[in-house]
């Protein structure tokens, strides 16, 4: 074990960029084939181009199996020509299928099937870093890549071709296919991602046996990372997918899709790594929203409680789903969300609280609160008259004046009455308060005891009515009247 000096004991971040520095240099990693003997030297056959039309198809079945030979990319010296030759032939084989009509016969679907398997289908080595950071750290790079790449390129000719048969293909494009293709959605390489999204949604549009079979996979592989690991590095790849495959859903939806909603995509929120792959969650909802106001409770019942940059990211997506939502909609759910925003705006970090008032800068929600101000008005009000004398953040307490002066001009009335019951409570309660606290406790005997436990009951009221924002002019004031009376009683 190499000494560690001093400074690198100390500076952490020495530690992190020796670290970094390491991965760089072995960012050339490369997956496990499943090789049984060693490669041979390979010699270049004909081009495909200058071979008479009778022999093209046998010497395209050489081709292919001639791209069934793997080569060692980490080292980087051995089988030179070999390599050269078999990445010449699979740019070969591109063009070939690219251009050429009359090409996929019957014969040639087991021999491209099984080139594609021998080089893409492989052991995926574990991460070589256990604190890898997708936002901070380099990804293991695919050595092989040169001809991995070429291989994904051929594949997704061979599936776009206007020849191409899936009743033939079907039976080597099976379910243990997709099975071995979504676990390459693993892989460090973004670039083998972006090609697996691709291919994998070609697929599922050629392919209709496979449907329910790919989605219910994917699910899968969700579950797995929400429950079990908690790593899986395609997150964002499968999510992309899904989004496109949501498009073609028939609405209303069906079971199976509702399902995936409510025990897949909205848990995936809770993931540690949630704004890797944020933006796809959001897209991915943005698509069923419209007819799922589950969606939101789904939202509100796994509203982070210590996290608060889940929170902002939370309300982020509460606003763009109301963007989308009918008024309709909004009435049934307009109680629960704002009793969660109204906790939001007291929230001490200032970054919540914020992002909770800039609610109030969207011109579609200002409809939807002005239309429903008689509802929203009570729940909000409480919250935001407190913290307006109460937020260390200046800002904040800036942007509740102006929330403030909006709702006022909603609906002036109503905003007056709960002003002044709001008055009389804290008054009230604060007395009722310094009571208990300071006389009650000394005096309290028998024969008071009844009437020491009913203020106690009325003071847990008039708690009860600050978090709710108030039900009625008419009920604070008598609430307080009774509260004065008895604490005369008791004095």
């Amino acid at each position: 074990m190499s000494a560690i000096s001093a400074s690198e004991k100390v500076d952490g971040f020495t530690r992190k960029s020796m670290r970094k520095a390491q991965k760089q240099r072995k960012s050339q990693g490369s997956s496990q084939y499943r090789t049984h003997t060693a490669p041979v030297e390979l010699s270049p056959l004909p081009q495909l181009k200058d071979a008479p039309s009778t022999e093209q198809q046998e010497l395209f079945t050489q081709k292919l199996q001639q791209c069934c030979m793997l080569f060692d990319f980490l080292d980087s010296v051995t089988d030179l020509k070999s390599k050269e030759i078999k990445r010449a032939t699979l740019n070969e084989l591109v063009d070939y299928v690219s251009t050429n009509r009359g090409v996929l016969v019957e014969p040639a679907y087991p021999e491209i099937t099984n080139m594609i398997c021998t080089n893409i289908f492989r052991i995926l080595p574990p991460s070589e870093n256990p604190d890898f950071d997708p936002e901070e750290d380099e990804p293991t790079l695919e050595a092989a890549w040169p001809h991995i790449q070429l291989v994904y390129e051929f594949l997704l000719r061979f599936l776009e071709n206007p020849d191409f048969q899936p009743s033939i293909a079907k039976r080597y494009i099976d379910q243990k296919f997709v099975l071995q293709l979504l676990e390459l959605f693993d892989s460090e390489d973004p670039r083998e991602r972006d090609f697996l999204k691709t291919i994998l949604h070609r697929i599922y549009g050629k392919f209709l046996g496979l449907r329910a079979f790919i989605r219910k996979q994917i699910n899968n592989i969700f579950l797995r990372f929400i429950y079990e690991t908690e790593h899986f590095n395609g997150v964002a790849e499968l999510l992309e997918i899904l989004g496109s495959i949501i498009n073609g859903f028939a609405l209303p939806l069906k079971a199976e899709h509702k399902q995936f909603l409510m025990k897949v995509l909205i848990p995936l929120h809770t993931a540690k790594g949630l704004a890797l792959f944020h933006a796809q969650v959001e897209e991915t909802l943005h698509r069923i929203l419209e007819t799922l106001l589950g969606v939101i409770r789904g939202l509100l019942k796994f509203w982070p409680k210590t996290c608060s940059q889940k929170e902002v990211m939370f309300l982020g997506e509460i606003e763009e789903i109301l963007d989308v939502i009918e008024p309709t909609q909004f009435k049934k759910i307009q109680e629960p969300l704002f009793k969660q925003i109204s906790k939001c705006v007291t929230n001490p970090h200032f970054q919540v609280a914020e992002r909770a008032l800039y609610f109030w800068n969207n011109e579609y929600i200002l409809s939807l609160i002005e239309e429903n101000i008689d509802k929203i008005l009570p729940i909000m009000f409480g919250s935001l008259y407190r913290i307006s004398k109460e937020h260390w953040n200046p800002t904040i307490v800036a942007l509740v004046y102006n929330v403030l002066k909006t709702l006022m001009e909603m609906n002036c009335t109503l905003f007056d009455e709960l002003t002044s019951s709001y008055k009389v409570l804290r008054i009230t309660a604060d007395t009722a308060e310094g009571v208990l606290m300071n006389g009650s406790r000394r005096r309290v005997s028998a024969g008071q005891s009844k009437t020491s436990r009913l203020l106690m009951q009325i003071h847990l009221m008039f708690s009860n009515q600050k978090q709710s924002g108030g039900k009625g002019r008419k009920r604070v004031l008598y609430l307080a009247w009774l509260t004065m009376f008895l604490l005369v009683i008791m004095a």
